[in-house]
């Protein structure tokens, strides 16, 4: 009788090869200079701004830079001759981003719930698709459509609307001040909502697909219905990611430029109502520095410079919020 004897699997030779030696130190030498050169990247826009907004900042005092709201620009080349004052861009800034949020984050929300719990399986796809598309629709094109159709048709209608019905109302009724013209705040607000829709959407989305099944599951079976499930489970546990995604719809909301341009007034100038015609702070750059003498090319670098502030500090808040609604959550778990 014959014994047949397996022989044991060999085992890879992961031993370092001739050119194993030297792909491992090249990979790690460009996996370096890529993240430096970001950081380079950064430095060099910050301080090239900084440079040549500082004339600005001098001349006119950083404080009242950006608190007056008086821009008459100067036309010298070699000194500075007007004055330049940004409020009136911030704030416009502010406030159709503000109205932007407004409406966005329930739409998104409210669509986010939707195809996760609600639609049938077989359109959910669909669904998130045509939402994406949004995203994928060129600045101008929602300019000139919020312009020729959207302001119009049903944006003005509803203005007068709110104009008639909260107009009068003490308290609140100094922002639904009257008339309503054809662009102002609250329409470049609305367009910027659907704008900035499909980016809330989509992480909303993401983040709600990840609620454990089985804690679905136990709320249904302690009798909990479809809108306490999606209120108390899913919004809950999912709330930290959507902080994060308002907050980077609000930073695509606050740099938008050419959309706004378009709707916001092109007035330097603001006013509390939710109707004034007035100007964001990247609208007013892109439509003044093509033509702009060299001392009004600093102050635009200076707005810039302004808007890049505003930018930074609400990502750092947005972060410094998702840490902290993260840490309270964990603990409550514990």
């Amino acid at each position: 009788m014959s014994i047949t004897s397996t022989s044991p699997d060999r085992r890879p030779d992961l031993r370092p090869t001739g050119s194993g030696r030297w792909a491992d130190p090249l990979f790690r030498a460009i996996a370096l200079a890529a993240g430096v050169s970001v950081l380079l990247v950064l430095g060099l826009m910050i301080g090239s701004t900084a440079r040549d907004a500082w004339p600005v900042f001098e001349y006119q005092g950083f404080v009242s830079f950006f608190t007056s709201s008086e821009w008459n620009a100067g036309s010298s080349r070699g000194e500075f001759t007007g004055v330049y004052g940004a409020f009136a861009f911030i704030y416009g800034t502010l406030v159709s981003s503000a109205i932007a949020i407004a409406i966005a984050l329930p739409l998104a929300l409210a669509i986010s719930l939707y195809i996760n719990r609600i639609a049938p399986r077989r359109f959910r796809q669909a669904l998130s698709y045509t939402v994406e598309l949004l995203a994928a629709i060129p600045s101008v094109v929602y300019g000139l459509w919020g312009l020729l159709f959207f302001s119009p048709v049903v944006l003005q209608p509803i203005s007068r609307v709110l104009i008639g019905t909260f107009g009068n109302v003490p308290l609140i009724g100094w922002l639904f001040e009257g008339p309503a013209r054809n662009v102002n705040y609250f329409i470049a607000g609305n367009v910027l909502a659907i704008m900035i829709l499909p980016i809330i959407t989509a992480i909303a989305r993401e983040v709600m697909a990840q609620t454990p099944e089985d804690q679905i599951q136990a709320a249904y079976g302690m009798g909990a219905t479809d809108w306490e499930v999606m209120r108390r489970v899913i919004v809950k546990r999912s709330f930290p990611g959507i902080v994060g995604a308002t907050m980077l719809g609000l930073g695509r909301a606050l740099g938008e430029t050419i959309a706004v341009a378009m709707l916001i007034g092109g007035q330097q100038r603001w006013g509390a109502s939710l109707f004034f015609s007035g100007q964001s702070m990247a609208g007013h750059i892109a439509s003044t520095f093509q033509d702009a003498a060299p001392e009004t090319v600093d102050a635009l670098i200076a707005v810039g410079v302004g808007l890049f502030v505003i930018t930074v500090i609400v990502n750092v808040l947005a972060r410094l919020l998702v840490w902290r609604i993260g840490r309270v959550a964990g603990d409550a778990a514990l």
